[in-house]
């Protein structure tokens, strides 16, 4: 009985986003489904041979298909796409579905890889400093402050994302060059292909999985080495991970906000 009561008030945190989006049409592809135009890619951690990380990423009608050539169970590296553009107050949308593939050492694990938004530092052979959209097998949606900070709401019986009016308190993680998060409040995701869109606004972001909300995050920063302390994180570059699974993007598409956004 405790378990079903805690997974509907889970399930209630679900909240269904306006059509009227959809009937937008002020968007601007970021990928224009024939080559990584616009984009740079780089090594979130280095392999031992001498490979290229665009060996990674083959496009494909339509798609960036990461770990296209490779074969399942043997060791690869990570790495992501990090657009060329910084962006500040948008509403950014793709699609996004798993391969088969597992690589090494993540073979017996759930699939991962992710979007991370606001990056502001990706000097290291590491994923960027920035925030993270949570794309996972179970997991989408959750937030992971990626040498940031971010705040959100949780219900205390459960971790998860819950709205303040729903009985949500406040929770703060991130620092400095590590990694800390926030798990998301409703599973939404579906077999084939899913819609991960994040609406962001100055240091705050809202995402939404197949159209419900199921994380919102505020006072989102970034460490400043100048002067050793945190500071407001606004804007950034926009990155998609490959992390040890087979992954397609395709569709992925930013606008300036609207009203009521």
């Amino acid at each position: 009985m405790i378990r079903r009561t805690i997974l509907a008030v889970i399930l209630c945190a679900a909240v269904p986003v306006s059509a009227q989006d959809s009937e937008d049409t002020n968007w601007t592809p970021l990928f224009n489904g024939k080559d990584l135009d616009g984009w740079t890619v780089a090594w979130a951690q280095e392999p031992a041979d001498a490979q290229s990380p665009s060996s990674l990423f083959t496009i494909e009608d339509g798609m960036i298909h990461a770990y296209a050539n490779h074969e399942a169970g043997t060791k690869q590296p990570q790495a992501y796409i990090l657009t060329e553009g910084d962006y500040r107050d948008y509403r950014l949308s793709l699609e996004y579905k798993w391969g088969p593939k597992k690589f090494a050492p993540r073979t017996e694990l759930v699939r991962d890889a992710g979007l991370l938004f606001h990056v502001y530092d990706h000097s290291m052979a590491d994923w960027p400093h920035s925030v993270e959209a949570q794309i996972q097998e179970g997991d989408t949606g959750d937030v992971w402050a990626i040498s940031s900070r971010a705040s959100s709401t949780i219900y205390p019986l459960t971790g998860r994302y819950m709205e303040p009016a729903d009985g949500g308190v406040p929770i703060t993680v991130g620092a400095y060059r590590d990694y800390e998060r926030i798990r998301h409040g409703a599973l939404n995701e579906l077999p084939e292909w899913n819609t991960l869109e994040i609406v962001v606004r100055g240091d705050t972001a809202t995402y939404i999985v197949n159209g419900f909300v199921n994380m919102r995050v505020t006072g989102l920063q970034r460490w400043d080495a100048g002067t050793q302390s945190w500071a407001k994180l606004d804007h950034g570059r926009i990155a998609l991970q490959a992390e040890f699974a087979e992954i397609f993007y395709r569709n992925i598409r930013i606008r300036p906000l609207i009203a009521g956004e």
